[in-house]
């Protein structure tokens, strides 16, 4: 049996064939398989997991742009080493990011200000990590700046922000 996980040709892809055939050869095993090879019976093509190539450098430059505009956007956070994954569909043009403490009463603060300011909580998301915690607020309506600023004081809170649907 032949492993292979070369990212160039370092084997000669005619004598693999020949020895497959014959017999010498059981299998063969790659990640990069040439379309010779793809059909062969006792050859497995398995995905190449490679995290340096070019394409693969590629693809995560990509999927990095699009998760920094969902943070943007819509306040999703996704795959970050100092925040939890939150997602939440948007179901309303009028939503407020917060990052925050994990401590007790965060989100009764949250929702308490937010509710004596008059505003009526359509959705709301809070997951944590470790000490990190992060909230998304759907609100049917606009929060004004004060309404921010007020969020702003409460101990714990970090960053507040609204996001434009």
């Amino acid at each position: 049996m032949l492993l292979n996980f070369a990212r160039d040709a370092v084997v000669d892809e005619e004598a693999v064939i020949e020895a497959l055939q014959s017999g010498r050869l059981k299998a063969y095993l790659c990640d990069f398989p040439s379309p010779a090879w793809i059909a062969h019976p006792r050859v497995a093509a398995l995905p190449h997991l490679g995290a340096s190539t070019a394409e693969a450098e590629e693809n995560c430059a990509v999927m990095v742009v699009d998760q920094v505009r969902e943070f943007l956007e819509n306040g999703n956070v996704a795959n970050a080493v100092n925040f939890p994954t939150v997602e939440m569909a948007r179901e309303s043009a009028y939503r407020v990011g917060i990052a925050n403490s994990n401590v007790p009463n965060m989100l009764g603060q949250i929702s308490t200000t937010m509710a004596q300011a008059g505003l009526n909580i359509h959705n709301m998301v809070n997951k944590s990590r470790g000490e990190m915690a992060y909230t998304l607020v759907d609100l049917d309506s606009p929060v004004e700046q004060r309404v921010i600023d007020q969020l702003k004081t409460i101990h714990g809170v970090l960053s507040v922000r609204s996001i434009p649907g």
